[in-house]
């Protein structure tokens, strides 16, 4: 019964094996004779069928050294040979070669795909991929010492009829040991990680002066930026005033929103601090530039705040990467729905002159559209007085 099962997961593999080898073939043969283009032919090697066949395969070879085995079993146990394989041993040296692929998977994660593939565009993203280089290679080393622990010891105490386990319940020394060494690993990063966070949501308001004001609020499916006008004070807003032309309900008896400016893109000055003010118009939102390692919840009602100093132009950091097609992007981090895809805004790092020059083109938020819904909103109010006083 085992031959005839053997037989026929044979053929099966043989006809598989066939079927992929003649497709194979027959695409080459088509790409080189101009059948089909090298995109078409690289995209069968990318489908999913491709892989699910090669996946079927590795089954059905799987499938026949078992089988195989288990009649060299039977065999010899029919023959009083005693063959019997020791699946113990056989299980501990599958271990072995585990951790060994396992650890060269590793290093070769680690040297072909670096975490970052770009520098930190701001000055506290230095402190930030310093932070995180730490805890991964902590991380790292730990993974590594408990694998080969772990599956050490699954081959060096692999099952044997001649041995007795040994029951081993505790350990006080081996209990401080992996509760200090851990603690103190963590305090340490907790620690880095709150001096940076405070270093960035925390400033001082002598500092706050020094920075430029920028409001970033979100709404489904885009953002709104508003820059400071000349006397670096944002307007105040009020939902309640949002209208078709004030989206941001900007409230324009405060005067110092009358310089306030609408941008369609963020445009930085390099080496300058920077301090936004996020919001958002109806759900949670989250305001995230990856290359200045940028990340700030923007919540309904409730406005946060992100300073920040970056340190390359963006033709600097195209020059760095090698790619001169490089932009910093806002991007949002929550899904917030069917769009969330299309939340993006184009980041642009510029010289000190550069900036001065692109902030007076912006156009005003308080413009002509603003002050004649106001004017007609007064007259309306006055009217609306007027036949109350008559009335009465």
């Amino acid at each position: 019964m085992d031959i005839k099962k053997i037989i026929k997961t044979g053929s099966l593999l043989t006809l598989l094996s066939a079927l992929l080898f003649t497709s194979t073939v027959y695409a080459q043969s088509a790409e080189s004779e101009g059948g089909i283009t090298q995109a078409v032919y690289d995209a069968a090697y990318r489908s999913a069928g491709f892989y699910l066949l090669l996946f079927i395969l590795a089954c059905v070879f799987i499938g026949i050294i078992g089988k195989v085995l288990r009649v060299y079993e039977l065999t010899s146990e029919i023959q009083g040979r005693g063959g019997k394989i020791n699946w113990n041993r056989v299980q501990s040296f599958l271990f072995v070669v585990i951790l060994i692929l396992s650890l060269y998977g590793t290093y070769w994660t680690y040297s072909t795909w670096s975490w970052v593939h770009t520098p930190a565009g701001s000055v506290h993203g230095e402190r930030w991929d310093f932070m995180f280089s730490i805890t991964l290679i902590v991380t790292t080393i730990v993974m590594i010492i408990t694998h080969i622990l772990l599956f050490g010891f699954a081959f060096k105490y692999k099952g044997s009829e001649n041995r007795r386990a040994y029951f081993y319940p505790h350990n006080n020394a081996l209990e401080r040991v992996w509760t200090v060494v851990p603690a103190i690993a963590l305090t340490i990063l907790v620690l880095l990680g709150f001096v940076t966070w405070r270093s960035i949501t925390n400033v001082p308001p002598d500092e706050q002066k020094k920075a430029i004001n920028v409001e970033v609020v979100g709404e489904q499916f885009k953002w709104t930026i508003r820059y400071a006008g000349a006397d670096n004070e944002l307007g105040n807003r009020n939902y309640k005033l949002t209208t078709s032309t004030n989206v941001l309900g900007i409230d324009f008896t405060d005067r110092k929103s009358w310089d306030d400016k609408l941008a369609g893109q963020i445009v930085l000055p390099v080496n300058r601090p920077v301090r936004f003010t996020l919001g958002s118009k109806d759900i949670l939102h989250s305001f995230y530039i990856p290359t200045m390692r940028v990340q700030m919840n923007t919540v309904p009602g409730m406005p946060t705040y992100f300073q920040f100093t970056p340190r390359f132009t963006t033709e600097e950091m195209r020059a760095k990467n090698n790619n001169p097609e490089f932009d910093y992007i806002l991007l949002c981090n929550k899904i917030c729905g069917a769009g969330h895809y299309n939340m993006q805004a184009k980041v642009v790092v510029v010289s000190e002159k550069e900036y001065e020059e692109w902030l007076i083109k912006q156009q005003l938020f308080y413009n002509d559209d603003i002050k004649k819904e106001m004017q007609m909103a007064e007259e309306k109010k006055a009217s609306a007085e007027g036949k109350l006083v008559l009335n009465n």
